[in-house]
């Protein structure tokens, strides 16, 4: 007589038989001896999901969380990487501020960015420039916007074609909205 456990692991349950399987196939001594299942029972936000409809995934909280926390890793070894270049190269020194700090920093990051298109800025200057764009750096569409108006504009062609028609960077573009909402 054999003796053989079998088991079926899910993701929300473990299924298992014990069973006495006879030696000779055509045998009719074989016979289960024991089965069971052991449900592993959902928390009440996943049984609030499964109820709506939703799908169940029990690990996408923390999927998204270790991304979350990838993204900020990446963007401070980015963030110190370029900090050493510019120290390196003569740009920035221990005393010079790189951080937007203060009413109106980022205005004034942008506004310096859209002016280094056509006039020349200083070193520091164009240090935190640089470290504006490694911090918003990606696509926009891909961010969550609050309204279908907003995400059209951002993944719109009209954009491109504003850009091409009125012979602008991207940057003198977010300028440019910036300055009309804040006199808005």
């Amino acid at each position: 007589m054999k003796k053989i456990l079998g088991l079926d692991l899910g993701t929300t349950s473990i299924g298992w038989a014990y069973v006495h399987e006879a030696e000779e196939r055509d045998s009719k001594e074989s016979k289960i001896i024991k089965t069971g299942v052991r449900v592993v029972p959902l928390s009440s936000d996943e049984q609030t999901s499964y109820e709506k409809g939703q799908g169940i995934t029990i690990n996408a909280d923390r999927t998204l969380k270790r991304q979350a926390r990838r993204n900020l890793f990446r963007y401070k070894l980015r963030k110190k990487a370029v900090i050493e270049i510019l120290s390196k190269i003569g740009f920035v020194d221990k005393d010079t501020p790189l951080t937007e700090t203060g009413k109106d920093t980022t205005f004034e990051t942008h506004r310096l960015r859209a002016m280094a298109v056509t006039k020349k800025i200083g070193k520091p200057e164009f240090a935190r420039v640089l470290l504006a764009i490694n911090k918003k750096r990606g696509y926009k569409s891909s961010r969550k916007t609050n309204s279908s108006e907003e995400g059209s504009l951002v993944d719109g062609m009209e954009v491109a074609k504003h850009l091409d028609k009125e012979n602008i960077t991207p940057g003198q573009f977010t300028f440019q909205l910036l300055h009309k909402k804040a006199k808005a």
